[in-house]
């Protein structure tokens, strides 16, 4: 199969990684389950690695210090008499603390971050300067954010455990040998499904081969739509179907 790099804009960071699985699975920032959290890191490193996304090196470096974290909180505890008294407060320093200041602090930023684009976004529509008439002027609509109450995070686990369902089902024996799928035209078939079911699909219903190569070469597919603007995803809710949706212009 031919290899296919993309890299997203959409992919904030390892940190940025952490904190969607915080909030996904309700995790108290300050009690992080290391085990769980590592499990799930790895899992989502994984899966980019399957679908050949472009892994920045800093996602793992968080691999190895999860790893390390989960390894220092499984270590026996000595009795205090074994060790001197530095040695003593070093053990009894949470092996977590480290990265819990370094979360709440990135998501302070990122809390900020969000506010001073609200805020800039409404201050892009002030004008200090006297009425005038725009009649002539046609109006523009704002570019509609590709992914609607979610993250590509979201996206790529939605895609995991899509990928999990089909590998348990049994595949028939029966081989049948096939051209490989270009993304460009992979995305072209996708446009005209949208437009065949008025512009709203399911993000289930776009996978409907089980064979691994179809389904990497469409979930790129669905990524570069994304990316280009000519599609967007939505989640009503946490756990709930994604239902991908043809952009206005490209509805014919």
């Amino acid at each position: 199969m031919t290899q296919y790099n993309v890299r997203l804009d959409a992919f904030e960071g390892p940190l940025d990684l952490l904190l969607h699985l915080i909030n996904r699975y309700e995790i108290d920032i300050y009690d992080i389950p290391v085990a769980k959290i590592t499990e799930q890191y790895l899992e989502y490193i994984h899966t980019m690695q399957e679908l050949q996304l472009d892994i920045a090196s800093e996602y793992l470096v968080m691999a190895a210090t999860l790893i390390a974290i989960k390894s220092k909180t499984l270590l026996p505890k000595y009795e205090e008499d074994e060790f001197d008294q530095q040695l003593e407060m070093e053990m009894d320093e949470d092996p977590r603390d480290e990265l819990v200041r370094r979360l709440i602090e990135y998501r302070k930023f990122k809390e900020a971050s969000s506010y001073l684009r609200e805020h800039e976004s409404k201050r892009s529509l002030t004008f200090s300067k006297p009425p005038s008439n725009l009649d002539h002027f046609e109006a523009k609509q704002e570019p509609v954010n590709p992914v609607s109450n979610m993250t590509i995070y979201d996206l790529v686990g939605a895609f995991q455990s899509l990928f999990d369902k089909k590998k348990t089902k049994n595949a028939p024996k029966t081989k049948i040998d096939r051209q490989e799928i270009p993304i460009d035209k992979r995305m072209s078939e996708i446009v005209t499904e949208l437009r065949f079911r008025k512009g709203v699909q399911t993000f289930q219903n776009l996978f409907p081969y089980p064979s691994k190569d179809h389904m990497v070469v469409t979930f790129l597919a669905v990524l570069e739509l994304m990316k280009t603007r000519q599609i967007r995803c939505e989640q009503d809710e946490n756990f709930n179907e994604i239902s991908i949706h043809l952009m206005e212009e490209d509805i014919s």
